[in-house]
């Protein structure tokens, strides 16, 4: 690795580096104005979003907070992990022995609670009993990142569903003709939200007779995906100021996860 500290966990793999860095060059490597090295301060984003560490926290020997936080936001500005996310979701489904583009998504919410950085926007998931952030999701069948966004947690999720919709469309170039829901989702408001960007909603039913838990066709994916996203201690709860930071380190550990599996496969290749 091309650091002369002891790494940390979190640090980025030379495999994952190698597919990632043409993604983050805002500007050339070799730049006057670069005072860090771009890998260390990647490694100082993935630092926070996986520990859960307040900025300022952040040790001594990784760039200052300052400059790890600022090239964040111009990372998510120019919304490179997106694209980053795009490609590698490409990649590990050819490498499953799927098409390039899903033809099916899953759509699910999380509530996620408020913290004294977040109150202001927070709202109130009755459901849950939280007080809030909702983290909107689409993904495909193999529990890949295609679409999220960030609500207050009082945010209807058949509201929603229109967004989602579009962003999966705009995303696979309208290849997803069906999308699964839970029963949250149930109306003819999400339905024609849906069918106006080309998908039909399935909603998938809890048996009548459920007792304890029951593991729910293609709905299970969606949960899986949100638990790969609970790893990263940040995402726990909803420490952001903004509500476009929040969404956007959502998207940083899903890349994470996908680069990690993407360097794996270039490896045994």
């Amino acid at each position: 690795m091309s650091i002369c500290r002891k790494p940390y966990p979190s640090d980025v793999g030379d495999e994952e580096w190698s597919l990632v860095v043409p993604y983050l060059l805002l500007q050339r490597e070799d730049a006057g104005q670069r005072e860090h090295d771009l890998r260390e301060v990647f490694n100082g984003l993935r630092y926070i979003v996986k520990t859960g560490a307040p900025w300022r926290w952040m040790p001594n020997d990784l760039p200052p907070w300052a400059a790890v936080y600022q090239q964040t936001q111009r990372w998510l500005a120019a919304g490179c992990f997106e694209a980053m996310v795009d490609d590698l979701r490409s990649v590990l489904r050819l490498a499953a022995g799927r098409k390039a583009e899903p033809g099916a998504a899953i759509i699910d919410s999380r509530t996620l609670r408020s913290t004294p950085e977040s109150g202001e926007r927070a709202g109130y998931d009755g459901g849950k009993r939280k007080k809030g952030s909702k983290i909107h999701i689409a993904v495909d069948t193999l529990g890949h990142l295609l679409a999220l966004h960030v609500t207050p947690a009082s945010a209807d999720d058949r509201g929603e569903v229109e967004r989602l919709a579009r962003t999966v469309q705009a995303v696979t170039e309208n290849h997803v003709e069906v999308a699964y829901v839970d029963q949250g989702y149930t109306g003819e408001r999400a339905a024609n939200a849906a069918a106006e960007h080309g998908i039909s909603l399935e909603v998938v039913k809890l048996p009548e007779a459920k007792r304890g838990f029951v593991l729910l066709p293609r709905r299970w994916v969606v949960e899986r995906s949100f638990a790969w996203a609970t790893r990263f201690r940040r995402l726990v709860k909803d420490y952001e100021r903004y509500p476009e930071t929040l969404a956007g380190l959502h998207v940083v550990a899903f890349a994470c996860l996908m680069m990690k599996q993407a360097a794996t496969l270039a490896a045994g290749s």
